[in-house]
């Protein structure tokens, strides 16, 4: 029996496809527990001190490795996990933030959803795990930062999507929800979008994740919501 080859290849394409996907998910989603020894090892406070966490995916963890000086001396801990969404923040969240007793945590997140990488999610998906973060924290007397996402226009690693749009409908959620609720609205995307409703170019370096100029624009920006919200 002679196969086809050449009608067969389209369907070889997308199990291939299919495949990459899964592997990819697998082994974002046994990075939960990146952190558990790190945590564990934490030194106590000196007194006066008042520690933030940074829950985040790439952009949070990219944070550290390109302005390690913003975090040195001072009592950050960041627990940014590339290519997670929002889910899987939700469920590290009790070891990774709750559990770590910080005075306050800044939420940044959703970008990774709207890609689709842990597969097709609905903005009330994102919404619904963003926010049962924050009512989390807030539970447990921690301060919530809720970031806006940065601007895209597109994704290196899911080209064809036009995401634009979907970050803004996201974040008009995330700022009403923040003002509802009174926690601090952290607004990146107003300082850092280009007329394409795109992350501006000097500020990037794919389009999506920052460079050492885009991380110069939002720590400004984040200390300024800090200290008024630690001063609370």
């Amino acid at each position: 029996m002679l196969i086809d080859v050449k009608r067969l290849q389209p369907t070889l394409i997308l199990l291939s496809f299919i495949m990459f996907i899964q592997a990819a998910q697998a082994q974002d989603w046994a990075n939960l527990k990146k952190y558990q020894q790190q945590n564990s090892q934490l030194t106590p406070l000196t007194q006066g001190e008042k520690s933030v966490v940074f829950m985040g995916n790439s952009i949070t963890e990219g944070w550290k490795n390109i302005r390690p000086e913003f975090f040195e001396g001072k009592p950050y801990v960041n627990r940014g996990i590339s290519g997670q969404t929002t889910p899987q923040m939700l469920i590290r969240f009790t070891q990774d933030v709750i559990d770590l007793r910080p005075e306050a945590v800044v939420i940044l997140a959703g970008i990774n959803d709207i890609a689709g990488n842990t597969g097709p999610t609905t903005q009330k998906m994102i919404t619904d795990n963003i926010f049962a973060m924050a009512k989390l924290a807030k539970a447990h007397n921690i301060k919530v930062l809720l970031c806006s996402v940065l601007p895209a226009n597109d994704f290196p690693w899911r080209p064809g999507l036009e995401p634009a749009q979907k970050v803004i409908d996201l974040n008009d959620e995330l700022k009403a929800f923040a003002k509802e609720h009174k926690i601090t609205y952290v607004d990146y995307f107003s300082a850092m979008v280009n007329e394409q409703n795109g992350l501006k170019a000097e500020l990037g370096s794919d389009g999506v994740h920052p460079n050492t100029a885009g991380y110069l624009v939002m720590e400004p920006i984040l200390e300024k919501a800090l200290d008024k919200t630690l001063k609370r």
